[in-house]
């Protein structure tokens, strides 16, 4: 096992380690809830099995869903989590927006009212 890992698999599984030491920390400052905290650890866990167990998923990527490559799931799979992720960015960034525009203008409204 030990002679078989990649340099890219060390880097994988530190920069797994170093997001589950983030996602403690964020738990510890109180950004995170108890919830929160555990689906990031353990999204880093399988992310960091996945990466020294590559094979792991071929079951899925393979026999599941007939594609050729495990990478190709992989980059499928990241496109996917992304575009849905930025999506959810988008929604929160628009209402935030829109909260603050209101604000704004009830701010503005009572600053005209008062001179």
């Amino acid at each position: 096992m030990i002679s078989g890992i990649l340099g890219i698999q060390i880097l994988g599984v530190l920069f797994g380690l170093m997001m589950i030491y983030f996602s403690f920390m964020h738990k510890k400052r109180k950004e995170f809830t108890e919830k929160e905290s555990f689906f990031w650890i353990t999204i880093w866990i399988f992310f960091i099995i996945v990466t020294l167990f590559p094979t792991s998923i071929d079951f899925l990527a393979k026999d599941i869903l007939n594609m050729s490559r495990t990478m190709d799931f992989l980059i499928i799979t990241g496109f996917i989590v992304i575009t849905g992720l930025l999506f959810h960015v988008y929604g929160v960034s628009r209402k935030t927006q829109k909260k603050m525009e209101s604000v704004v203008r009830s701010m503005a409204i009572k600053r005209s009212r008062e001179k």
